[in-house]
């Protein structure tokens, strides 16, 4: 039974993002997580921090507007305090000059139902020569550095207390 909800949850966070609503999944990061997104791309990268989350998904939206996810299979293994889920999507997108279509598969793993991490791996090189298309047709956010973590801000040091006698 738990399975089969885990399942349905990770279908509907789908759906969410299929009509462009990625503060469903934003909302449901634990406060220590992993994003990934396999690959050397303006949509590759590792990030940690929230902000770096919203802003990949806003690229992502901007870059592949009208993108649309159809979740083929939902796979779930654990339990609540330890769970691995891959769900493996089919992408369509629209291009510069034409149609994008891959397979991606996304490893989530949660902890007591909030996401600590969300690793995305779709063919890296159709998904590069995609943007490089885009890029060529006028697009340069299409071969943008990754997102990364904004830095952390720098704060003096501040001295330890002294030890109490």
């Amino acid at each position: 039974m738990y399975r089969a909800i885990v399942a349905s949850r990770i279908r509907r966070a789908w759906r969410h993002i299929d009509q462009g609503d990625y503060v469903h999944v934003l909302d449901q990061l634990a406060p220590r997580f992993v994003h990934r997104f396999a690959g050397d791309h303006a949509l590759a990268g590792t990030r940690h921090h929230p902000e770096a989350a919203r802003a990949w998904y806003q690229r992502l939206y901007r870059l592949l507007p009208g993108i649309r996810f159809e979740v083929t299979d939902v796979l779930v293994a654990g339990w609540p305090w330890r769970t691995r889920a891959v769900a493996l999507v089919k992408v369509h997108a629209t291009v510069a000059d034409g149609p994008y279509e891959s397979d991606l598969a996304q490893v989530v793993d949660l902890r007591w139902g909030r996401i600590t991490g969300l690793s995305m791996h779709e063919d890296s090189q159709k998904l590069a020569a995609a943007l490089a298309r885009l890029h060529a047709a006028g697009v340069p956010e299409a071969a943008a550095p990754p997102i990364q973590d904004p830095a952390a801000p720098v704060s003096p040091r501040t001295p330890a207390p002294a030890p109490r006698r």
